[in-house]
């Protein structure tokens, strides 16, 4: 494997589209508020959210590797990071200059913002950077911290940073959908560590699923789901929500088919790995549905 190609593969694209989904949902809350937004300025939200998602990505995958995780961790489809290091060692250095390179363009695009837009902007985008730059050294090791990080990378800080930057409002609306997204995205990457529990204990991290231990983890990933939903109940009836963001409560029979299933599979690699690929299909069509109904 070429150098190049190992980078890439550390960006872990087939992972991307969480960013643009999550984008798309601010963009969504924007027309619903009735102002739509100049082109370039959703073009280059999108581009630096998934540029920031890729940075969080890079700098997982090197530091991963430079900490030794990579040669102790069982990779599967969805967690346990793409190995491309591990085959290409050679490549950490070009890694990590991607991982720096990428995030200097996502710090370019919110400068331009932070002059659109003032001070919201940058108090949304340092919430940002420092996610990306503090995620894998120091805050795996904070079990509260490492469940709700990454949901309110995804959630609070690109759905409402996106409505800042697009300069719609901040309204009951927004803030909804962000904490949606916060309870989603945290669950995926919490039912994601299970597999991965052992190797991350032996390098000093300590994230829910090795604090609790896993059928602990498996109940709060149920309750992740469950508070999910009820948050899209809760916004439609309040009047928060439109009634056809009612379209996203059609993954919820598959998500109690997961749940159920769940505890059962932990210890039986094969039944888990089908599980996490549904998990990941079940969050990207929530979203997916949830950014029709406030489209409608």
């Amino acid at each position: 494997m070429s150098e190049a190609i190992a980078v890439v593969r550390a960006s872990r694209p087939n992972f991307l589209v969480l960013a643009p989904l999550c984008v798309g949902l601010g963009v969504a809350v924007a027309w619903q508020q009735g102002s739509p937004p100049a082109l370039l300025d959703t073009l280059l939200v999108f581009v630096g959210a998934i540029l920031a998602h890729a940075a969080v990505n890079l700098f997982n995958e090197y530091e991963d590797f430079v900490s030794g995780l990579d040669m102790i961790t069982t990779r599967t489809p969805f967690s346990g990071g793409s190995g491309a290091l591990p085959e290409t060692p050679d490549a950490a250095t070009r890694v990590l200059a991607a991982a720096i390179g990428t995030l200097a363009l996502v710090i370019l695009i919110g400068f331009y913002f932070l002059w659109q837009r003032g001070l919201p902007m940058l108090v949304l985008g340092a919430a940002g950077v420092t996610l990306v730059l503090t995620y894998t050294r120091w805050i795996t090791r904070s079990p509260l911290l490492c469940l709700l990080a990454p949901g309110i990378g995804f959630g609070p800080v690109m759905i409402l940073g996106t409505l800042v930057a697009l300069g719609a409002r901040l309204d009951a609306t927004a803030i909804t959908v962000s904490i949606i997204g916060l309870l989603l995205v945290s669950e995926l990457l919490l039912i994601n560590q299970i597999p991965d529990a052992e190797a991350d204990r032996k390098i000093g991290r300590r994230h829910l699923v090795i604090t609790l231990g896993t059928p602990a983890a498996a109940r709060l990933v149920s309750a992740m789901f469950l508070s999910g939903y009820l948050v899209v109940v809760t916004g439609i009836l309040a009047g928060w929500l439109p009634l056809p963001s009612i379209l996203s409560l059609a993954t919820a029979p598959f998500a109690l088919w997961l749940s159920r299933r769940l505890p059962g599979a932990i210890s039986q690699p094969d039944a888990l790995n089908v599980l996490l690929g549904a998990n990941v299909a079940i969050l990207l069509a929530t979203l997916a549905l949830l950014i029709v109904g406030l489209s409608l």
